[in-house]
């Protein structure tokens, strides 16, 4: 009996032994590198709250000068720093990749970090055209890799709600028209780094001006309202208003996307006079204006949201370690998935075209 005993206290200390290493292994922090430092939104990530999900175990970028003074402003080691990619990855074996370099260099940063198993969140857009786009695509899925793409207008809560009014709750009836209005008075008008319009304003590492920056956008947010549905033909217009400022690029665009049974039209400017990222959504039965990321108005009826009421991120960073853990599966056509973000580089691809030739653009698949 004493032995029997001694048996099943064993099996029970040996049960809460592995169940304590299971759930610490399930809470241990992802390793997390970050490749590039010179988007101007750099500091989502460097002047992140810790909140215990993420351990930055190393940031890459060939500019010298950047990381020290990043280092010095956010107080991370220079113990961190690395001016190869490769090497770092595998010096300090990451299992996430956040990348805040230019456009044109998704691609690298994908081509390094799939076939090592580690996971890759860029900046919005994907890349620069479809053919960096459908490689990157390649190489996350021959690795099984996760491949998001981050939005700001993914953590509004009027976003989300907008989405589930059309897709589940029926508000607006069947989707008919939607209009956005993205961007600002100009980045270099805002006071972005010059490091930052360096190749913001490049038409190669960026793919374009305003049209890339803030078309993206509305790209994003009619292939999740439309869940996927692809669009028959762009027709898009350009302007070059400030050369004097943007030489190589253009700082407005306006993009009409047409569906078999909808339109939208993406209004992306560097001349707002104030910045601003809304959104008009209008069906058969009514409408929805997201007017900012907290502040709707349903069918002529202002609505504040409240915090809780839906539930989502808004935080890029806490979705991509959810993502990662497996905590649910994303949606095939949501604001982050791959499937989404090339439809975003094939309607920017279609729209570069549109501007330069003057044509409606048909799409082909």
């Amino acid at each position: 009996m004493k032995n029997q005993n001694l048996k099943i206290t064993f099996l029970v200390i040996l049960l809460l032994l592995i169940s304590t290493f299971v759930k610490s292994q399930a809470e241990k922090p992802i390793r997390l590198a970050v490749a590039g430092m010179t988007h101007g939104h750099i500091s989502f990530i460097l002047n992140r709250p810790d909140k215990g999900d993420f351990e930055l175990v190393g940031v890459f970028d060939t500019n010298a000068e950047r990381t020290q003074q990043l280092a010095e402003k956010y107080k991370f080691s220079t113990n961190l720093i690395y001016n190869d990619l490769e090497k770092m990855l595998d010096k300090v074996k990451p299992e996430a990749v956040v990348a805040f370099g230019s456009i044109f260099d998704h691609l690298a940063v994908v081509e390094a970090c799939a076939p090592r198993g580690i996971h890759v969140m860029v900046e919005k857009p994907l890349a620069v055209n479809m053919k960096h786009a459908k490689r990157m695509a390649e190489l996350a899925e021959k690795h099984h890799i996760f491949l998001l793409t981050d939005y700001e207008t993914s953590w509004y809560p009027t976003t989300h709600k907008s989405i589930r009014m059309v897709q589940q709750d029926n508000i607006v009836g069947n989707l008919r028209k939607v209009v956005f209005h993205h961007g600002h008075e100009g980045p270099k008008e805002i006071g972005c780094e010059q490091v930052f319009l360096d190749w913001l304003t490049d038409p190669v590492l960026n793919g374009g001006g305003a049209l890339v920056d803030f078309g993206c956008y509305g790209a994003n947010l009619m292939t999740c309202l439309n869940n996927g549905e692809r669009a028959v033909s762009v027709t898009a217009v350009t302007r070059q208003f400030k050369p004097d400022i943007y030489a190589k690029v253009d700082d407005e665009a306006t993009i009409i996307v047409s569906y078999p049974e909808s339109q939208c039209i993406i209004q992306a400017s560097w001349n707002w006079p104030f910045g601003r990222k809304d959104m008009e959504i209008y069906g058969d039965k009514g409408s929805i204006f997201a007017l900012n990321r907290t502040d709707l108005k349903i069918n002529e009826t202002l609505e504040k949201i409240e915090t809780g009421e839906d539930v989502i991120y808004e935080d890029p960073f806490m979705y991509f370690a959810d993502v990662i853990h497996k905590k649910f599966p994303m949606a095939e056509y949501g604001l982050y998935s791959l499937k989404n973000n090339i439809e975003v580089v094939r309607i920017l691809d279609a729209a570069r075209e549109s501007a330069k030739t003057g044509k409606t653009v048909i799409l082909k698949y």
